[in-house]
């Protein structure tokens, strides 16, 4: 074969091969609401899914959505804040935890009730992450961490005197039953044993803030702003990169050397051990366990874009007509196959598209099922 012919061959698979990985990408039809549609601000900090409802937190006030209409609850109605900086339900009792700048307030059957420093023992009033492990409520707040117990209503207090935490300000917690996690923004992770009531750290191995000196044996950096636990692995989102965590390995991903649109990120998420999701601030990335994809308003041009980067590196445009509403991505929540994201202008509603490959997919799933 000439050597003219075997480059173009090549060149033929390479483009098979890319659109194959593109077909396998999750695909959306994205919905965005702002203040235009009833949202009470575009300041979006958190969303949560609970069956069909969908709460919101925004910089004023809590917002529910369901059956296409929103209520808002602000402090008039008993919340403790406006600005609603974490969410987390309990599912046994369908109780929302709301932490927010002035603190920590549960919605129950209607009813809001409020904790504080002054009334509780919550470590501070700025209640960055929230989450619901049993009968515990644990925050991760501006002075170090705390714990409710919502049988018999104690706290306990964790910071820098009883746990290796040297920073306090704790950013996002992720509990399950074996393990709790903290993001602590300038100290690393802790770790939680549940059973043996036992804290452990982990920090970044070159303890360098500007550069990564040791990709892989540590943690990615120390300014870490996000937890997820998913399948018995760490997902750890900070503001230069992010990390997963096996128990025994680490791997980490740079802008430079993945998908992320951006090493500056608010919230990672994991699907499972393979799979999970990036809120940065120059988009929302989408992780398989090889490929990437990511959803955005393109950062020049502002029309709608996907992007998606195959195991290999070599990066192709999908064509797309909608866009979240925003660049800067601060959180995302599943409902089913469709996603619901918080961004820094609007919420926005990403309609899972049925494609070729996921409608035959779905159907291998139900035949296996049946």
């Amino acid at each position: 074969m000439k050597p003219r012919i075997c480059v173009f061959a090549l060149l033929l698979c390479l483009a098979a091969s890319v659109a194959a990985v593109s077909q396998e990408m999750p695909m959306f039809r994205w919905e965005n609401f702002t203040t235009a549609n009833g949202l009470p601000n575009d300041h979006v900090f958190c969303v949560l899914v609970d069956d069909a409802r969908v709460w919101v937190g925004t910089e004023d006030g809590l917002a529910l959505y369901e059956s296409g209409a929103w209520k808002v609850f602000r402090p008039k109605d008993g919340l403790a804040h406006q600005a609603v900086l974490s969410l987390a339900l309990d599912h046994r009792t369908g109780d929302l935890w709301v932490g927010t700048m002035g603190g920590l307030s549960r919605v129950s059957a209607g009813r809001i009730d409020t904790f504080t420093q002054l009334n509780s023992g919550l470590s501070n009033d700025i209640v960055y992450g929230v989450g619901v492990q049993g009968d515990f409520v644990w925050t991760a707040t501006a002075a170090g961490a705390s714990r409710r117990n919502t049988r018999t209503g104690q706290w306990a207090l964790f910071n820098e005197r009883n746990t290796p935490m040297y920073e306090i300000w704790t950013y996002a917690v992720s509990p399950a039953e074996d393990k709790v996690y903290y993001a602590v923004w300038g100290g690393g992770v802790l770790e939680y044993d549940t059973k043996t009531e036992h804290w452990k750290d982990y920090n970044d191995p070159d303890g360098e803030t500007e550069m990564v000196l040791m990709k892989d044996q540590g943690l990615i950096h120390e300014i870490t702003t996000s937890v997820s636990y998913v399948d018995k692995i760490l997902w750890v989102a900070t503001y230069f990169g992010a990390s997963r965590y096996d128990g025994r390995y680490w791997h980490n991903f740079l802008q430079k050397d993945s998908g992320l649109p951006s090493n500056f990120m608010s919230q990672v998420k994991g699907v499972d051990g393979d799979r999970a999701w990036f809120s940065t601030d120059k988009g929302l990335a989408y992780y398989d366990g090889a490929n990437w994809a990511v959803y955005r308003p393109a950062l020049d041009t502002h029309k709608p874009e996907m992007l998606v980067r195959d195991a290999d590196g070599h990066v192709t445009s999908v064509p797309v007509e909608t866009a979240p509403a925003h660049n800067y991505v601060l959180a995302v929540d599943f409902q089913g196959d469709d996603l619901w994201v918080a961004t820094a202008k609007g919420l926005s509603h990403g309609i899972r598209v049925q494609t070729a490959t996921h409608a035959a997919k779905a159907g291998a799933a139900v035949s296996k099922t049946n």
